[in-house]
């Protein structure tokens, strides 16, 4: 591809596609409601194995977007949950993208009470865009309507884009505005790990 400026004609290289190229986009707010609901855990290798069979990926990455809490907010050791994301990181290749869980002081039932926030859509938003051209299907883990625009984008690029969440945690906009949706709760693939272990995660002022 050829650029004319008004210095000085350039050439462009695009970037180099690979073939049946497959991102994975992860909201992990949105798939712990799924988790919940089976009381297991995602294993993230057999999850990998999976996509890769059934979208015949010749090259795939993950991105796993997630907020964490701040320390001394809990009365278990966080650090579990840091070495969960290196594990992600440097063990299966994923690019982790977090944040801190920010804590916002609220009054109910005359108690003073923390609610906390820790969205990333805005994150996984430029993502997707910044690497549109490096693949040929996009899969959205997440239910969430807000991303139909993002979506209609993906289509508008001449991309194909799935959509996988569970019966309750999805848009009606993202269930028929995509390529394609998948209930995780309804795989038939053994994508689990072990049983999910539930923390006390009282947010009252301390």
């Amino acid at each position: 591809m050829i650029v004319s400026t008004n210095m000085e004609t350039e050439e462009i290289t695009a970037p180099i596609i690979a073939p049946d190229s497959v991102y994975v986009f992860i909201d992990a707010s949105n798939i712990w409601e799924a988790q919940k609901v089976k009381a297991k855990v995602f294993d993230y290798v057999k999850l990998k194995e999976y996509l890769k069979d059934k979208f015949s990926a010749g090259e795939m990455e993950i991105f796993y977007y997630t907020a964490y809490p701040a320390k001394t907010t809990r009365d278990y050791d966080l650090q579990g949950k840091h070495k969960f994301y290196t594990y992600l990181k440097k063990g299966l290749g994923f690019h982790v993208v977090k944040k801190e869980l920010k804590r916002i002081l609220v009054h109910e039932n005359g108690k003073d009470m923390y609610k906390e926030k820790g969205n990333l859509d805005v994150e996984m938003t430029i993502d997707v865009i910044d690497n549109v051209r490096k693949y040929d299907v996009a899969i959205l883990f997440t239910g969430d309507s807000d991303f139909l625009p993002l979506i209609t984008y993906i289509k508008n690029m001449a991309k194909d884009v799935y959509v996988y969440s569970s019966e309750n945690n999805i848009s009606q906009e993202l269930r028929t505005g995509s390529d394609g949706y998948y209930d995780v709760l309804k795989i038939e693939e053994d994508i689990w790990g072990s049983d999910l272990k539930h923390k006390d995660q009282s947010l009252e002022l301390k």
